[in-house]
């Protein structure tokens, strides 16, 4: 089997045909003799920031001198970035090696595993072989039926911001998707916990005391100091009350309260006997990287990528524009996934966008970009109270049919650019702006 050849396995048994639960992924794990029972974990459930949480807490372990397994989802250009030690990605060889194993084993069960299953069984292999000293476990969906959740209680539960998301799987509030999220409390481990709203932590809260964990919670612990888009200073306090500056290279005022969560995950694993010291946080901070978060891709004119793809992440977004962009208007451009309440994000944003390319993003359930644009339309024109939209009155809005295109049609307005909207859209972009700029 080929690198290609394993990728194409995986991507044969997508999740969406599957039912949700643990047991092919433990009947798979068995059949690979456990080697979940055999690694550390950091387990992090959220809405919102597991990514950037996973990266923080994963570099400054990394700075201490550990050998910190990654498993974040999903990938942004390369598949092998879904499987990740000390910051590189499984290699091809290791890749085909591995899901040549997990496939032997899953092509003989009579309730075969799901695409995501399939994966993190090849993660738990691979992190083996490395003999990780500890991985950094992010969630695919939810929490307490995700496969990744087949591992015993954790060193740490990590619970990053909740928001509403993948709604038809996880419950139509709030509080019920925190109560799936919750579901990666074990007995016994320690629960570190992003600021949510009250009924949230209410959720989070029943479930500590349900399995006798211990709750951190990360209020009020972080303090801005600074910020420019060569990235933030801020202060912490530790549960001693003591004080410490860090610069982070990730912007976003989110960042500082996913930072609150991934330092409070530091010192508790501290307390559990790993040595990580001020110079490793100071270093693993500063040094951390995380793609198509509010990432910055150049600065003439000034390109933001952005991942997010809800409302909640669209808030956090209207912030950093307003945080780094004191023009306070940007052409976006901007993909969406058709199951996503694509309408409420984009009146998020509208007050900064001065023009929008659309773009249709790579995966199925892409909303087409010209149907994009259609909707920006009807939405400018309800908004000028018009019955329909011009070209003289409408603003700038296009469609674009690759992501090349869409820079050259962004950028040729003038103004900063943000593209924005889907995950699957962001690798594209990434790819087209080095190719574009020859870097």
């Amino acid at each position: 089997m080929t690198a290609d050849q394993a990728v194409k396995y995986i991507n044969d048994h997508t999740w969406s045909s599957t039912r949700l639960g643990l047991d092919r992924t433990r009947t798979l794990l068995n059949r690979l003799h456990d080697p979940q029972k055999q690694l550390k974990f950091v387990h992090v459930a959220g809405t919102n920031g597991k990514g950037s949480t996973c990266a923080m807490i994963g570099s400054i372990l990394k700075e201490a001198g550990y050998r910190v397994g990654l498993y974040p989802s999903p990938y942004i250009e390369e598949f092998n970035e879904r499987i990740q030690v000390n910051g590189e990605m499984i290699p091809d060889e290791d890749l085909a090696e591995l899901t040549g194993i997990v496939a032997a084993e899953a092509d003989q069960m009579e309730d075969h595993p799901s695409q995501f299953e399939i994966i993190t069984a090849i993660g738990m292999l691979y992190f083996l072989k490395k003999r990780c000293d500890i991985v950094v476990l992010e969630v695919g969906m939810g929490g307490r039926l995700d496969s990744t959740n087949v591992i015993d209680p954790p060193l740490t539960a990590v619970i990053t911001n909740i928001g509403l998301d993948h709604m038809e799987y996880l419950g139509d509030t709030v509080e019920k998707i925190a109560a799936e999220k919750a579901g990666i409390i074990k007995p016994g481990c320690d629960v570190i916990v992003y600021d949510n709203q009250e009924s949230v932590m209410e959720v989070i809260k029943e479930a500590c005391v349900r399995n006798h964990a211990g709750l951190h919670e990360t209020k009020g612990l972080v303090k801005p100091l600074s910020h420019s888009l060569k990235g933030q200073r801020f202060i912490y306090k530790d549960g001693r009350g003591e004080e410490s500056t860090y610069e982070l290279s990730l912007l976003g005022g989110h960042q500082l309260n996913n930072a609150a969560v991934a330092l409070k995950t530091i010192e508790v694993l501290n307390e559990k006997g790993f040595c990580i010291g001020g110079e490793a946080i100071c270093e693993g901070l500063k040094n951390v990287r995380w793609p198509a978060r509010f990432e910055l891709l150049g600065v003439d004119p000034v390109f933001i990528l952005d991942g997010g793809h809800n409302p909640q992440c669209a808030g956090a977004l209207a912030e950093g524009i307003r945080d780094y962009i004191p023009e306070g208007r940007v052409t976006f451009i901007i993909g969406m996934l058709a199951d996503k309440d694509y309408r409420h994000t984009i009146d998020i944003i509208k007050p900064f966008g001065a023009n929008y390319v659309c773009l249709t993003p790579d995966s199925p359930r892409a909303l087409p970009a010209k149907e994009l644009e259609s909707e920006i339309l009807k939405m400018n024109a309800a908004e000028e109270g018009v019955c329909v939209m011009t070209a003289e009155n409408a603003g700038n809005v296009v469609a674009a049919a690759t992501a090349e295109e869409a820079i050259e049609k962004a950028e040729g307005f003038g103004l900063p650019v943000v593209a924005f909207g889907s995950l699957y859209m962001a690798g594209g972009i990434r790819r087209a702006y080095r190719k574009l700029k020859m870097i």
